[in-house]
């Protein structure tokens, strides 16, 4: 007899009256997607900018607002207590001020005083209101009392508004969610008061003004790192080399282009950082001589011949040098394999080779790991301990990264 899939992760995801209530759709979709059982739980206000019908289609589940309807399945319990998690997205001055009050004047109020599964918020809202007293000892309330509140993003606003109060990325939300799901609980602060450096993306040589030398690194893992430190309680910078990406919530982000433009940032950062992790594809080699107008294609059909020069090793100079004291050096390794020797075999030589501590080996080609959203590797460590990451999403392959940064150190 065949076995019963297990039952799917049950989610309320409620919905605050804001007007990023239109970027929660996708986080549904993501939920839904990925194999979760979605009920979503809008305030009145929330319909005002998303309406039912749309929460319905995504979700599968009908919607409603008030403690009223369907009264015989007491649903202001009842959703609480069957629920694996809360999501709040947005969630407003407004509703976290009646969250941490107690108040139950609703479906969605009520059911996040009846849950007992991990609760998450998700603010947003303009600058002044997340920085004022209020909403501040509001916040504290709620996290003394084990909900999780996300620091919100620093960004574009309403109007012509920027500042911190944006609410993250969908991705980062949905990813910080199914991270929360797969620990049954809250990720663990185990970074906080640590300084950590991430690099991300992918350098760019300039060859004229128009042509660079580059790569296919899109900054992705690199942000999924950064983002997952800021969630375990760590003080985050990231170098982000020619990322397109939204900046991660709670990080500070410095933004360089060339191969010594990130060295630079990272020497000056890891100066000052507990943990650097060196994650960017940086060229190997750059253009030894710049053009200054366009190169152009020759009469006879010839191609130009360009010299390049060996840019400096930026993991290897990190893992060698520690510019800081008790610093632990975390480096990815892109590899493809060769005829004598596989991805995981050029992996471990890199080890000992540039003085790392952990190093992520992650076979790479046009169609694997570079801009996807699954990835997959081998955390290799310098004492000889091996962690396979199954495929999985890059968020996931960085609560890996951290699990075993945490557990170095503490054995340090």
């Amino acid at each position: 007899m065949a076995s019963e899939p297990p039952p799917r992760p049950r989610v309320v995801l409620g919905v605050g009256g804001g007007i990023a209530a239109y970027k929660v759709c996708e986080v549904l979709r993501r939920l839904t997607e990925s194999g979760h059982d979605v009920r979503v739980v809008p305030t009145a206000s929330a319909l005002r900018f998303v309406g039912a019908a749309t929460w319905e289609a995504l979700s599968g589940h009908s919607v409603s607002t008030e403690v009223w309807d369907s009264v015989h399945e007491v649903p202001h319990v009842r959703l609480g207590q069957s629920a694996d998690l809360v999501l709040v997205a947005p969630a407003t001055a407004d509703l976290i001020a009646r969250a941490a009050h107690g108040l139950a004047d609703d479906l969605l109020t009520s059911t996040l005083l009846t849950a007992r599964c991990p609760v998450v918020f998700c603010p947003a809202m303009h600058t002044e209101m997340w920085e004022h007293p209020a909403t501040r000892e509001n916040v504290a309330t709620l996290r003394r009392r084990g909900a999780i509140v996300l620091d919100p993003a620093v960004g574009r606003l309403t109007g012509a508004d920027s500042g911190a109060g944006r609410l993250p990325e969908p991705v980062e939300i949905f990813e910080f969610a199914a991270a929360v799901l797969r620990r049954g609980g809250p990720l663990p602060e185990d970074l906080a008061g640590l300084r950590v450096v991430v690099s991300a993306g992918g350098t760019r040589e300039p060859l004229d003004p128009v042509r660079y030398l580059g790569n296919r690194s899109s900054g992705l893992q690199g942000y999924a790192l950064a983002s997952a430190a800021v969630a375990r309680g760590a003080e985050v910078t990231v170098v982000a080399a020619n990322v397109t990406l939204p900046d991660p919530a709670g990080a500070k982000v410095i933004r360089v282009g060339t191969a010594l433009e990130l060295r630079d940032a990272m020497r000056a950062a890891a100066a000052e950082a507990q943990v650097v992790v060196a994650n960017a594809a940086v060229a190997d080699f750059r253009p030894a001589h710049y053009a200054e107008s366009k190169i152009k294609k020759s009469d006879d059909r010839s191609a130009p011949v360009i010299d390049l020069v060996q840019n400096p090793h930026v993991l290897r100079e990190l893992g060698r040098e520690r510019l800081a004291e008790g610093q632990t050096v975390v480096g990815f390794a892109a590899e493809t394999g060769d005829e004598l020797h596989s991805f995981l075999e050029l992996g471990r030589r890199k080890v000992a080779a540039y003085g790392v501590d952990l190093l992520v080996a992650n076979e790479v080609g046009a169609d694997k790991v570079f801009g996807q959203p699954v990835t997959q590797g081998v955390i290799i460590g310098a004492d000889g301990v091996e962690t396979p990451v199954p495929p999985g999403s890059k968020r996931a392959l960085a609560d890996a990264v951290w699990d075993r940064v945490v557990e170095l150190r503490r054995m340090s």
